[in-house]
């Protein structure tokens, strides 16, 4: 019989249905799920815009953790690490995966470092985790216990290029993936290790995939509805299954009439970093520019030498293009960041705007 545990209390699945448990997020929705609940209400991160809530049905749920389940052969008896927060789609969906496949659950706080809590004999076979999260274990002595997880995926934003370094050496499988609230989490995976680390990713069997006009991601599917979803994701199409992801429509800077994806430069920026041994945070961003209307930031969270900073300065200038290149440098304490463990663009922008 699968089980789930949390803050030392063990309960079966059926000890849950039948409401032998103490109260908690995650208890509670699992009660709801195995008693035949069949609506539900999904709240998106507001890491691109304003939170909000979504309605969807037990039957678009059950269908999206099928798909995954299927492709990353999850198997009854296997148990997964739940230390996401539930109130969000990524933290929902490990849960019902687990309730739909009948794995055991771990219910760990959406700590920085969640395996260091986990109690000793106990196997994880599948785990979803965040950038920061990724980063905080690979620095832990928990490093090595990140690599002896089955199945690995990694969502919310986008990896560092030095953590995508040093996840190519592990031999479990890692995937990042792509996704949102709306398509109840991921429809495509992006292998990060093994012999073939991939550089697009793929889609997951069920959904199809086109663009607009402006290169956004349109993406269909049958248990979503008739109505195909629009994404803000700009894409380059390699295949009717494959995409390359460049960034968001909305966040897209108008430097002088040049439009500069921040992503893309951002990952130019980040061979760069890695170049200097620079392990910080950072993001781009257009802040106002009264000659050509915006101009390229680079927002940098923690600290940095003024020694660091004129070098990576001077590095950058050499490595991007004029119109991608810096025009100013910020560097800030702590960056904003969402519930969900995501950076908050805009309100970290604005303590720079404003300051």
């Amino acid at each position: 019989m699968p089980w789930l545990l949390e803050n030392g209390n063990r309960y079966t699945f059926e000890e849950i249905k039948n409401g032998a448990f103490e109260h908690s997020s995650a208890t509670e929705f699992c009660s709801q799920w195995l008693n035949g609940q069949t609506s539900f209400t999904l709240q998106t991160s507001g890491s691109t815009g304003t939170p909000k809530r979504i309605d969807v049905t037990r039957h678009q749920l059950a269908a999206s953790a099928r798909i995954t389940a299927e492709y990353l052969n999850l198997k009854s008896g296997q148990t997964a690490l739940v230390c996401l927060d539930i109130s969000f789609v990524a933290g929902l969906m490990m849960l019902v995966r687990a309730l739909e496949v009948g794995m055991n659950i771990v219910v760990a706080q959406p700590e920085a470092n969640p395996l260091q809590s986990l109690s000793a004999g106990i196997t994880i076979d599948f785990v979803a985790l965040v950038p920061y999260q990724v980063e905080a274990i690979l620095k832990s002595p928990q490093r090595e216990g990140l690599n002896k997880i089955r199945n690995v995926i990694i969502g919310g934003a986008p990896l560092p290029g030095q953590v995508r370094s040093e996840l190519r050496t592990f031999t479990n499988a890692v995937y990042a993936t792509y996704g949102m609230t709306e398509t109840l989490t991921h429809i495509a995976l992006q292998k990060l290790n093994g012999p073939a680390p991939e550089n697009t990713f793929r889609v997951l069997p069920g959904f199809e995939i086109d663009t607009d006009e402006s290169d956004c991601l349109i993406i269909k599917t049958a248990h979503l509805g008739s109505e195909p979803i629009i994404t803000n994701d700009i894409v380059e199409l390699v295949s009717k299954d494959q995409f390359r992801w460049l960034g968001r429509m909305d966040g897209v800077i108008n430097t002088g009439g040049v439009k500069i994806i921040p992503e893309k430069t951002e990952s130019l920026i980040a061979a760069v970093f890695e170049k200097l041994n620079l392990n910080n945070c950072f993001f781009v961003a257009g802040i106002p520019h009264l000659q050509f209307g915006q101009s390229v930031a680079l927002i940098i969270e923690g600290t940095l030498q003024p020694k660091t900073k004129q070098a990576l300065s001077q590095t950058l200038a050499q490595a991007l293009s004029r119109y991608e290149n810096p025009k100013s440098i910020h560097v800030v304490e702590q960056f904003v960041y969402t519930r969900s463990g995501k950076i908050n663009r805009a309100e970290t922008l604005a303590l720079i705007i404003t300051t």
